[in-house]
């Protein structure tokens, strides 16, 4: 199966550039898996697709805000820094541009000196590892100094940092949302409650290696980048024993999809605990517990869309992402949403 095939054209002005008033206020493709057939909704109508025992799993993790500017010690040129993942307490692996002269051993400078750093090491993707000094609190210095990581292409300024979060965003460590979960509100959970649809919550730390693109000919030659995971007993217990009870599981995002699909042995028994999954989900995966997904639309030839297709089928989706095309839906993370179901 060759990247080449997950390929579609999309005008950039259907590239949303900010989010919608209203988190619930935006379009809904529901594809339906057996049937192929499409229909165009709107996000509020979700509850509709939904019945009482099924098992709604939403991932909790929260955003920090993890790009940070400053400056190189020794020569006062500019640096910018993408936090990845916490190895210690102290140490972050970071994505630092430019990269060429960040050695071992240079120190730089944020927000006149309240953060300094040391670049420590390289990883073997070419990422560094720094030490943090300070005085203080690390989270709240770097929720004074540091900007929600917006993808590359959202090109306008995000001018409140909670849209970039969903509503149940409870534990840091992301370096990017997972956007499925931002068209909710508390009024649609409520309405979900009500017709007797259950939410359980995992955790998982969204990195960069979700997002990279894939530079290989051959899908399964593609290696995913490592991303904690914790899920603990009790929503376990819900989202087994709603499957026990003939309930289906509504993953809501990719990352929700893959934490649970990680944690679950080949009977679709999902496991407590916690650990760093690479799992990667393309056409030929057979699903373990995941029987809807919750997804937004998602850029050509990236293993996101690769997972959906491996949900729906490749040349189902790719029909559908041609039908969003030309019905003008909005793409991306701060777009529109499909159901797969």
């Amino acid at each position: 199966m060759k990247t080449s095939d997950f390929y579609y054209d999309l005008p950039r002005e259907l590239i949303a550039q900010d989010p919608l008033t209203d988190r619930s206020g935006s379009r809904l493709m529901v594809l339906h898996r057996e049937s192929g057939v499409v229909e165009h909704r709107k996000f509020t109508d979700i509850a509709e697709f939904l019945q009482p025992g099924d098992c709604l799993v939403r991932n909790n993790t929260k955003v920090i805000p993890a790009r940070l500017f400053g400056v190189r010690e020794d020569t006062g040129s500019t640096v910018e820094l993408l936090l990845l993942k916490r190895r210690e307490k102290d140490v972050w692996e970071t994505l630092v541009k430019p990269g060429k002269k960040a050695r071992a051993g240079a120190r730089l400078v944020f927000g006149e000196g309240h953060l300094h750093g040391e670049i420590t090491d390289m990883t073997e993707e070419g990422n560094r590892l720094i030490r943090f000094y300070y005085e203080g609190i690390f989270e709240e210095i770097l929720d004074e100094l540091g900007q929600m990581p917006l993808p590359p292409y959202i090109t306008h300024k995000l001018q409140d940092k909670n849209r970039y979060q969903t509503v149940y965003a409870r534990y840091e460590g992301s370096a990017a949302a997972p956007t499925a979960g931002l068209h909710f509100t508390e009024d649609l959970f409520c309405e979900l409650k009500e017709k007797g649809v259950q939410v359980a919550d995992v955790t998982l730390h969204v990195g960069l290696g979700t997002f990279r693109p894939v530079k290989v000919d051959n899908v399964a030659d593609h290696h995913m980048h490592s991303e904690y995971y914790r899920i603990e007993p009790d929503e376990a217990g819900k989202i087994n024993r709603a499957r026990a009870d003939g309930g289906r599981i509504v993953c809501v995002g990719t990352t929700s999809c893959r934490t649970i699909e990680s944690a679950a042995d080949p009977d679709g028994n999902l496991s407590a605990g916690e650990g760093d999954t690479d799992i990667f989900i393309y056409p030929g995966y057979s699903f373990k517990l995941t029987d809807m997904l919750i997804t937004n639309f998602h850029l050509p030839e990236s293993t996101l869309l690769m997972l959906v297709s491996a949900l729906a089928g490749k040349e189902q989706v790719m029909n559908a992402y041609a039908e969003a095309v030309r019905e003008r839906y909005r793409f991306f993370s701060f777009g529109d949403a499909m159901l797969i179901c």
